[in-house]
């Protein structure tokens, strides 16, 4: 059979079993998306790029310095890159992000999607927890992250790192990509309190599920943030330091923490007063429970709950503190939360209200679960910082 053919009757087969089923694509799907070519690129794609709902982009060769943050609206992103773009430089063999500079990367991955799937990019979580800022754009985009329906064309990556310079190189992955099937829409108030008394998502530090009646449900799930500790010399926040040398991001567990990062111990008070534009790891007080079936994502910033921006990487693979059973106790994981203060200083007390969870489907459960047949970084965290530095260290 003629390989062109052949490959139009798989895309419409998969096509085909994907009509009326909205949601996010799980990892066995985005291996057939590949496969079919409607994401493609030069360098071979590998299996350890998958996860479960999402797939790992690389960064390609090339790099640019620009003079400032745009979005392409209805032209090519390398019409307005002509314009803006103040050099650029090649990271095959590696380069160096200064801290607040901005950089505009294309990567490897390139996309041909059939009209009914679009995309949504984040941070990975070891990029979040750095403060590196990174966007995606496309061609003719007027939004960051956003991936239109049946969109073909390259990818582009926006970094900033802003506490740390960092040194990077091609083939590095700093972001992920989740493909969705038509529109897929988060869980009401209603339908989420109905998914919660099934499969609890909150659960006390012992592990024990939080009754439903104890949890502020809206269009998600509302989480706390832990200023109390476990101990009475608990670390329970890490402040990034303003100063520091370079961070290779090619070497895993390899700094050391008190050269980047100043240590918060808890206080009598249980608050702590967070600093404008100063960057933060916490913890949330509860543990959390991503069923298989679905997917979170935590919302980076709502301006009634105060001015700071709670998370950048704040997408949760299915998985994400399940711990393989259906039992109802000695689940979740806690959640890490990359935070930073704007315009004014504020006060943070243990238990507060601190951000939201919103919750989405997956098409179908995937083949490959985070933290269970992964060898996931973050599955059994505590107050974890980026996998480039040392724990013991």
């Amino acid at each position: 059979m003629n390989s062109i053919v052949e490959k139009k009757i798989l895309e419409t087969d998969l096509m085909a079993y994907l009509e009326g089923k909205p949601g996010y694509l799980p990892c066995q799907l985005i291996e057939q998306v590949h496969r079919q070519g409607m994401i493609h690129s030069r360098e071979p794609i590998t299996d350890s790029q998958i996860q479960p709902v999402s797939m790992d982009l690389r960064l390609g060769p090339k790099a640019y310095r620009i003079q400032c943050s745009f979005l392409p609206e209805n032209e090519p992103v390398t019409t307005k890159l002509k314009e803006v773009s103040l050099y650029e430089f090649d990271i095959t063999d590696g380069g160096i992000l200064e801290k607040n500079a901005i950089y505009l990367i294309p990567l490897m991955e390139e996309l041909a999607l059939p009209p009914s799937l679009y995309g949504l990019a984040n941070p990975k979580s070891s990029t979040g927890r750095l403060d590196m800022f990174t966007r995606v754009i496309v061609d003719g985009g007027h939004r960051f992250d956003e991936i239109p329906l049946g969109y073909h064309g390259k990818l582009y990556l926006e970094i900033i790192s802003r506490s740390f310079p960092v040194k990077i190189h091609a083939g590095l992955s700093l972001n992920q990509l989740r493909l969705s099937n038509v529109a897929s829409q988060s869980l009401n108030k209603e339908k989420m309190m109905i998914k919660y008394e099934k499969n609890p998502i909150l659960f006390d530090q012992e592990g024990t599920a939080i009754p439903v009646g104890e949890v502020k449900v809206e269009e998600g799930v509302y989480v706390s943030v832990d200023v109390a500790g476990d101990q009475p010399e608990s670390i329970i926040a890490y402040k990034a330091k303003t100063n520091s040398t370079v961070i290779d991001l090619s070497k895993v567990k390899h700094y050391k923490v008190d050269e980047f990062w100043e240590p918060i111990y808890r206080n009598k008070k249980n608050w702590l007063i967070l600093e404008p534009e100063s960057f933060y790891i916490m913890m949330s007080k509860e543990r959390v429970c991503i069923w298989p079936d679905w997917l979170a994502e935590m919302i980076a910033y709502e301006p009634n709950s105060g001015e700071l921006r709670t998370h950048y990487a704040g997408f949760f693979d299915s998985g994400f503190g399940w711990n393989g059973t259906d039992e109802l106790v000695n689940q979740g994981t806690r959640a890490v939360m990359e935070v930073r203060p704007h315009d004014v200083p504020f006060m943070v007390e243990d238990g507060q209200t601190f951000c939201r969870l919103k919750f989405e489907k997956v098409v179908e459960r995937p083949e490959k679960l985070y933290g269970l047949s992964l060898n996931s970084n973050y599955h059994s965290q505590g107050l974890a910082l980026s996998k480039y530095f040392d724990p013991d260290h």
